[in-house]
């Protein structure tokens, strides 16, 4: 792993309705471009996805939209976007954010949100990547599922030794650095 070079950011198509959602997305951004790290989305122009994506854009930052067909017109694609990738359905759309990306974040967001975090925390548990997942875990938005992840483990469906490796942050400042530092962790000892 090593250094992270993009960073994928799953959130909503729709804004939510707690102003600190919007201003996380907007300070992440400012945050990635600053870095040079690299914006993968979903390629929307609407909600915390667009917000994200332009803070990046207007930083003098990139970033790559990953959208498929069928949301093309729903979700307005953000054609702003250094590249913009159609793709023909979901399954596409997150096998190629997996491949863009470094690391992974998620912000508030829907029931999509929740769908590509759990994924990617079950390819970790599953030893399927070692990539960093973070959770920003603005104004307590993700509290319930944390506190079902520690209901899952007491109750005995996440076995000692098979836990999903997750960040929490809760404040959007400390999430890139918690990155940064679990990639160097997880790096290869040098040979």
């Amino acid at each position: 792993m090593g250094a992270i070079r993009s960073v994928c950011v799953y959130c909503g198509a729709s804004a939510g309705g707690d102003p600190r959602f919007g201003e996380a997305a907007d300070a992440l951004g400012k945050a990635l471009a600053r870095a040079g790290v690299e914006l993968v989305f979903g390629g929307g122009v609407d909600g915390l996805m667009g917000r994200l994506a332009r803070a990046v854009l207007a930083e003098g930052g990139r970033a790559t939209g990953i959208i498929p067909k069928f949301l093309v017109g729903r979700e307005r694609a953000l054609l702003v976007a250094q590249e913009l990738i159609v793709v023909d359905d979901m399954h596409r759309r997150k096998q190629l954010m997996f491949e863009r990306a470094d690391a992974f974040v998620a912000l508030p967001g829907g029931v999509g949100t929740l769908e590509e975090l759990v994924e990617q925390l079950t390819w970790v548990q599953l030893q399927r990547h070692r990539k960093p997942v973070l959770i920003a875990d603005i104004g307590g938005f993700w509290r319930p599922l944390l506190g079902l992840f520690a209901h899952m483990r007491d109750l005995g469906f996440v076995r000692e030794g098979f836990e999903a490796r997750y960040l929490v942050a809760e404040r959007i400042d400390d999430a890139l650095p918690m990155l940064l530092a679990a990639a160097h962790r997880l790096a290869p000892p040098a040979a």
